[in-house]
């Protein structure tokens, strides 16, 4: 499984749209998930990187994380509000673990405390989920033309332009 580390470096374009993406938006994305009757659920949330993984947590028992429980696969949308795509747009696919390790919760919990204030700190995690990046895709609009650049593990990013 491709760690957001790797992923960055093997996949700099979509990395850089994605990364630029989520902190325009708030920090926002949308998050699909399959729900228990093989139907797509699309739900917001606010991934994290830390130490160099990519995390999706948030809410316990809520129904996207019972999703993921349930079947690991995902696609990870920017949250876009231009029609225009000015700023791009990139999403990732992969597949979720739970990670059971107190003092990374703990090191996250510190984390999150130092940057948005919310205090978590001490608490223990139901779910603590690391994102393994199975294959990603990103939209450029510059001028008359859109640049697609697709990305899967164990190949250097293809950009194929459109106009």
């Amino acid at each position: 499984m491709t760690t957001w580390k790797e992923f960055a470096e093997a996949a700099p374009r979509i990395a850089a749209i994605f990364t630029r993406r989520h902190a325009a938006a708030g920090k926002l994305c949308m998050l699909a998930t399959l729900r228990s009757d093989g139907f797509p659920r699309i739900s917001p949330m606010e991934p994290r990187i830390f130490e160099d993984q990519l995390w999706l947590i948030g809410m316990p028992d809520t129904t996207k994380f019972r999703d993921l429980a349930r079947d690991p696969r995902f696609c990870l949308h920017t949250a876009t509000v231009d029609t225009q795509v000015k700023d791009g747009d990139a999403k990732l696919w992969g597949v979720v673990r739970d990670v059971r390790d107190p003092a990374l919760h703990q090191r996250f919990a510190e984390d999150l405390f130092q940057d948005i204030g919310l205090d978590l700190r001490g608490q223990e995690f139901d779910q603590f989920y690391a994102a393994d990046i199975t294959s990603a895709s990103a939209v450029e609009v510059d001028g008359g033309h859109m640049d697609v650049t697709i990305w899967k593990p164990g190949a250097s990013e293809r950009v194929g332009r459109k106009h």
